[in-house]
């Protein structure tokens, strides 16, 4: 038994599970598709917003997304770099698919944030930011771009702290920018670091040479006036920057900063080398056992366990399934391995466990704490729901948070009535869009999104996946919030409407937030709550 926790233990250290977070266009899906080049999974990378003819991203597997050049979904990959086994959770930028992405940052142990060198830190960036500021999330600053006109570095950094209300460090400092942009000074080595291209659009890794920072051959590659312009940058920030220490990082108090162009591959290597040793390997995760006490679940003492953080249909059109994405949090899973499902008391053989890369299935024979299994989900799985050997617990719920678009979906061909109801039903599990049923019983179901391109989406893949065109007719309600109390009490205006969720739970749809408002004023012994659990 002791040979086993300390063969837990060593795996649990090899792993890193993080999420990319950024704003759309500010390169995340480019450094995911890097990372494969640069751990071998990847012999050529392609063009992740290439023009007709080019490669799609290899993280974004839908044909909607390959179209658009846009993450839509989250996906999960695992591979190897450098000893470190690598989960990474790529995750939607656009905002419209925000839901998607804070419920997969629950299942990361760190984030990296990607900042686009000219446009700074910006709307989406923000509130991905504070989700992970609330979950105590460490992370990682990736200021991409820098191979294009931009702005200042301190400029940046100034931003990342005043907007985000964090420290940074800045682990290196770039040598030029924009045309000019030749390299990066490593602040802990004090050696500057050259970059040489390869190849056209970075589809193959930079060339790398190491060069003291105070050496004559720095400054003759440099310039001698731009050498000692930059050794100034970095005497300003040992006096005026802050102090970086990784217990610091870990507890979500400082982001180290690095500047790079993903694009180009110049300051990636380096930025993957840091990463490894500063983000966190899986760690203890807090959960509620059934009598209503917290626990915290140990990654090695514990039995298997895990959470569902995912639900995708139709990964493989060829058979048409659900696939459950579960991050594990405790103890060795093996494949046919027997859980229980906490949520529906029930148990079940897991006994073909999938690894992803870019929608591409292996058959995984183990995992351990850190990795994303995902496995066939036969109307067993919901967000959300805890699997575990032994049962008795349940992990932290995920939130999900109010609708702001609402409309009434029909098939243009009634004959495919039945193939619409399977599709609603398989879109509707994966939580990006919402069902509600009138309160009373009568009417026309209502479909529910954080944003208008979910509706676009599911469009898409109910023709698509199963062949069926439909009409969608967009409603005036803006607003929404879900009812807690006594709804024999409850007094709603004449042009709201009062629906109740999946799950049965009453809502109130609002034509803006001056009614929401004056809802509750009327209705002072309710609570109007925008995010339940």
């Amino acid at each position: 038994m002791t040979d086993s926790l300390d063969n837990i233990s060593e795996e649990i250290a090899k792993r890193r599970t993080f999420a990319i977070i950024s704003h759309p266009d500010a390169g995340k899906t480019t450094l995911t598709e890097k990372l494969l080049l640069y751990s071998g999974m990847l012999q050529t990378a392609g063009i992740v917003k290439g023009r007709k003819g080019r490669k799609a991203a290899a993280s974004d597997w839908m044909a909607m997304e390959q179209e658009r050049g846009i993450s839509i979904t989250s996906s999960a990959m695992q591979f190897t770099y450098k000893n470190a086994k690598i989960n990474v959770l790529d995750t939607p930028g656009h905002e419209d698919f925000s839901e998607d992405t804070y419920r997969t940052l629950t299942a990361a142990d760190c984030a990296i944030m990607v900042i686009d060198a000219s446009k700074g830190v910006e709307k989406q960036t923000r509130k991905l930011f504070e989700v992970c500021r609330l979950r105590k999330i460490p992370v990682l600053t990736f200021i991409n771009k820098m191979d294009m006109p931009g702005r200042e570095p301190l400029d940046l950094m100034n931003e990342v702290e005043n907007v985000l209300q964090i420290h940074s460090f800045a682990m290196n400092w770039p040598i030029g920018n924009g045309r000019d942009f030749k390299g990066v000074v490593d602040r802990i080595t004090q050696e500057c670091i050259f970059f040489t291209k390869t190849s056209v659009g970075g589809a193959q890794k930079a060339d790398i040479s190491r060069i003291p920072l105070h050496s004559q051959e720095a400054q003759d590659r440099i310039g001698k006036e731009e050498h000692e312009a930059l050794i100034g940058e970095l005497e300003l920030l040992e006096l005026a920057g802050n102090p970086f220490a990784k217990s610091e990082f870990l507890a979500g108090d400082v982001t180290p900063v690095f500047f790079a162009s993903a694009l180009t591959n110049f300051g990636v290597e380096p930025f993957f080398d840091a990463f490894i040793e500063l983000a966190p390997c899986p760690h203890a995760r807090l959960a509620n056992r059934t009598d209503g006490t917290e626990i915290a679940v140990d990654p090695v003492k514990e039995p298997f366990s895990g959470y569902v953080f995912k639900l995708q249909a139709n990964m493989d059109k060829n058979h048409r399934d659900s696939m459950a994405f579960i991050r594990i949090c405790s103890g060795r899973f093996e494949r046919n391995l027997v859980v229980k499902n906490e949520r529906l008391s029930k148990s079940i053989r897991l006994s073909h466990p999938h690894g992803m890369v870019a929608g591409e299935r292996t058959t995984l024979d183990f995992a351990y704490p850190g990795d994303v299994i995902g496995v066939i989900n036969p109307d067993f799985f919901s967000i959300g729901d805890t699997i575990s050997v032994n049962g008795g617990f349940s992990f932290k719920p995920l939130p999900q948070f109010q609708p702001e678009i609402f409309a009434k979906i029909h098939p243009k061909d009634v004959g495919k009535r039945k193939s619409f109801d399977k599709g609603v039903a398989q879109l509707v599990s994966e939580g990006a869009i919402q069902m509600l049923r009138p309160y009373d019983g009568i009417g026309d179901l209502i479909f529910a999104a954080v944003g208008q391109l979910q509706f676009e989406v599911m469009q898409y893949r109910l023709r698509d996946e199963y062949g069926v065109d439909t009409s969608v007719s967009f409603l005036s309600y803006q607003c929404s919030a879900w009812i807690i109390g006594d709804m024999k009490t409850f007094v709603k205006s004449s042009s709201s409407g009062v629906v109740q969720d999946q799950k049965g739970r009453p809502m109130a749809l609002f034509a803006g937030v001056w009614e929401k408002q004056y809802c509750m004023k009327q209705n002072p012994n309710h609570q109007l709550v925008d995010v339940v659990v």
